[in-house]
């Protein structure tokens, strides 16, 4: 009888926990952290409103920038991703150069580097809106982390699945597209949720090109008032509770992708 095969888990990167999805605990470690930081805010708010609050109300505008970058930045770094995970894989030698090489040079290089290198290096020559800037770094560094993530989530289909599509008569590109890409999203989705977290976090260094993101706008606050300890406990908070909220959806997406694939 053959052994059921268990399906490969990729290592995740610099961004939240994901919750497990099969964890039914009423206490774990994501429900004590993100109930822990809403009290928090509730009661600095509530007992202490100047300036906690006031700081809060101050924050909205930043926290709609920090979304705007997060959200287009991660719809390009998804595209580059998967075209540079294929490309680490293919055949052709030139293809794989290119994308091998793409990988090794954004991933040596921070994240704050590109940012100053395509907004104020580049920007002597072309120059770009903030926003622009902004989602095309993210979505240049994201890309080169998306590829290993493809690459490792098309890997860990078996190679059966290909050989068995292909004697169907299917070509490569419908072999990838409709046999082993919907195999492997179930093991690409938890990391590609962790990056897609991880990019709003990072999405803090835009406050380098003065941009009103959330870091932005409690800098101003802080340099405007001189509360820089309570500015940045409200900045910490705000990005905790964001942070947890989108692991615990990207959990509750990767059990309904199970609950379906056990159907």
């Amino acid at each position: 009888m053959k052994e059921e095969k268990t399906p490969l888990v990729i290592a995740v990167g610099d961004g939240a926990s994901i919750p497990d999805p099969s964890d039914t605990r009423l206490v774990t470690a994501w429900s004590i952290s993100v109930t822990g930081a809403l009290v928090a805010l509730f009661c600095l708010c509530a007992f202490s409103p100047d300036p906690y609050w006031t700081i809060l109300k101050f924050l909205p505008d930043g926290i709609i920038v920090t979304f705007k970058i997060t959200i287009l930045g991660i719809l390009c770094a998804i595209p580059i991703g998967f075209v540079t995970g294929v490309g680490r894989l293919s055949r052709n030698r030139v293809f794989n150069l290119i994308a091998s090489t793409y990988v090794e040079i954004i991933r040596g290089v921070p994240l704050l580097v590109q940012l100053c290198f395509i907004y104020y290096g580049l920007g002597r020559f072309v120059r770009m809106p903030d926003l622009m800037a902004a989602v095309v770094a993210m979505a240049i560094c994201y890309g080169a982390y998306m590829g290993e993530v493809f690459r490792a989530g098309i890997r860990s289909i078996d190679h059966g699945q290909t050989e068995a599509a292909r004697s169907l008569g299917f070509n490569r590109a419908q072999t990838m597209m409709l046999v082993v890409l919907p195999q492997a999203w179930r093991t690409i989705l938890p990391p590609v949720g962790n990056e897609f977290i991880a990019l709003l976090k990072d999405t803090s260094l835009v406050s380098i090109m003065a941009m009103t993101n959330i870091l932005q706008r409690g800098r101003e606050y802080a340099t405007r008032t001189f509360q820089v300890f309570e500015t940045y406990m409200m900045v910490a908070l705000v990005y905790l509770v964001i942070t947890l909220l989108l692991s615990k959806g990207v959990s509750l997406m990767e059990a309904r992708l199970n609950y379906y694939d056990r159907k």
